[in-house]
């Protein structure tokens, strides 16, 4: 048999192809469905069986559209209440497909009703564990994206879950989790691109502690939910509409002022120093380069909101549109495709200053009173930040720009990334920024090299 992961950087996940005697079995598909069929050519195999560890609370699945275009069984957790036509995943059920076979384990914890399969040969020789959003690499699933009022008892159902994972499959089992790669779906951070079942009896927290201590070091331990999980579940439950990858509309000069003008979200994609350098007024500066583009774009913009993409070629933008339609950002406005000086049509641009922390140290000793914005997540901030700054989280910014004092605002967050979209927030309201370019926790360039962090959250 062989296993082929299918990654989604922006996203965190992993999908699988597993191949066997001519016949494929997909696990989690993303809603880009064009990259599973492809491998699936590359492999010769025909696709016989599509499988949902749970319904994704991060993305759209591509498993409803997939099964129907290559007439595949879909495999979706019995529990789940779906407005399509499915085959129930249970408890002890085996799916076949050519020599493989999948039994279904119960393992809920991530959701209610979440399972993972248990791929063996024809022969019953268990070859791997697929285990979603339960057992994860050093981590498990996090508990409260169902509703708060189940929380606890999702947390205690992952402990055991976990266990019975351990429990039941061989130490040298290879584990295959869909979440834990980057993705918000981990409850804590993961480790590691690899491990088996022994390992994770080893090493992770439901296997390692007691079950009150893990509950309540699990809960204590939860961070921000990004916005658009709350429409991922529904979505999946209704069944997404096939995924859509044309190209956007085009967008000339002068409909591209007139969107900007109208304060309007548009996006461009290029690089924060590039787009400190010079930018359109009034665009916001969201980096396609990083992993995390979608989940700000899908956290920041109000859903449905419209957006129009800046990309330098016609490949960015359609880099772009593909991260957005896996969260279900469909109909985008439209694009406009150029240099900054070529879409600005005679129109005068603007930017702002990029800095780094040493120049901020210099910036504080000269101005004590200095304005400190930092970006970062309340999770990250209690472990200390620059002395003295304000802390908003980029995902509540929109909603507190006017706590920000005028005048020049230097901004950090824990690499940059998030600090060019506060920054890029702060010039389209009027504000002076300074984007603060480097990690945070560099240990040559960083906050503390600079002589800037406390351990103290107040400053």
């Amino acid at each position: 048999m062989q296993i082929d992961i299918i990654e989604t950087t922006g996203l965190g996940d992993r999908s699988y192809l597993v191949s066997a005697g001519g016949v494929g079995v997909v696990i989690d598909p993303q809603r880009d469905i064009d990259r599973v069929l492809a491998l699936a050519e590359k492999r010769s195999v025909r696709i016989a069986l599509v499988a949902e560890s749970h319904l994704h609370n991060d993305y759209l699945t591509g498993g409803l559209e997939l099964s129907r275009t290559v007439g595949a069984d879909y495999a979706v957790p019995a529990g789940d209440a779906v407005d399509y036509e499915r085959t129930p995943a249970a408890d002890g059920d085996v799916f076949e497909a050519g020599p493989m076979r999948l039994r279904v384990m119960h393992t809920p914890g991530h959701t209610h009703h979440h399972v993972s399969y248990v791929l063996a040969d024809a022969d019953g020789a268990v070859q791997a564990v697929f285990t979603g959003g339960s057992m994860l690499y050093g981590a498990t699933g996090r508990t409260d994206l169902v509703g708060p009022e189940h929380t606890d008892e999702l947390t205690h159902a992952q402990y055991h879950s976990v266990r019975r994972l351990v429990d039941e499959l061989p130490a040298g089992t290879p584990v295959f989790p869909s979440h834990g790669f980057g993705s918000f779906c981990a409850a804590t951070p993961t480790s590691g691109d690899s491990s088996t079942v022994g390992e994770q009896a080893r090493v992770n927290p439901a296997l390692t502690q007691g079950e009150q201590a893990f509950v309540d070091e699990l809960i204590a331990g939860l961070t921000a939910v990004p916005a658009w999980y709350a429409h991922m579940g529904p979505a999946n439950a209704a069944g997404p509409a096939p995924v859509d990858l044309s190209e956007p509309r085009p967008v000339d000069p002068a409909e591209l002022a007139d969107r900007l003008a109208a304060g309007e979200w548009v996006l461009d994609l290029r690089s924060r120093t590039a787009f400190a350098h010079r930018h359109l007024p009034g665009a916001l500066n969201f980096e396609l380069a990083i992993a995390n583009f979608v989940t700000y774009v899908g956290w920041l913009i109000p859903w449905g909101a419209p957006i129009t993409l800046i990309g330098e070629t016609e490949q960015q933008v359609a880099e772009a549109r593909r991260e957005l339609v896996r969260i279900g950002i469909d109909r985008l406005a439209g694009a406009a495709i150029g240099s900054p000086e070529a879409l600005a049509a005679g129109r005068e641009l603007a930017s702002y200053p990029v800095s780094d922390f040493s120049g901020l140290a210099a910036a504080m000793a000269a101005d004590p009173d200095l304005v400190v914005l930092d970006a970062r997540r309340a999770d990250e901030r209690a472990g200390g930040g620059v002395r003295g700054s304000l802390h908003i989280p980029i995902h509540d910014l929109p909603g507190r720009l006017d706590e920000v004092p005028s005048g020049d605002v230097w901004v950090y967050c824990g690499s940059g990334y998030r600090a060019a979209i506060a920054a890029s927030m702060l010039a389209r309201a009027g504000g002076r920024p300074v984007l603060i370019d480097g990690g945070y926790g560099d240990p040559d360039t960083g906050a503390t090299a600079a002589g800037l962090h406390t351990d103290s959250a107040a400053g």
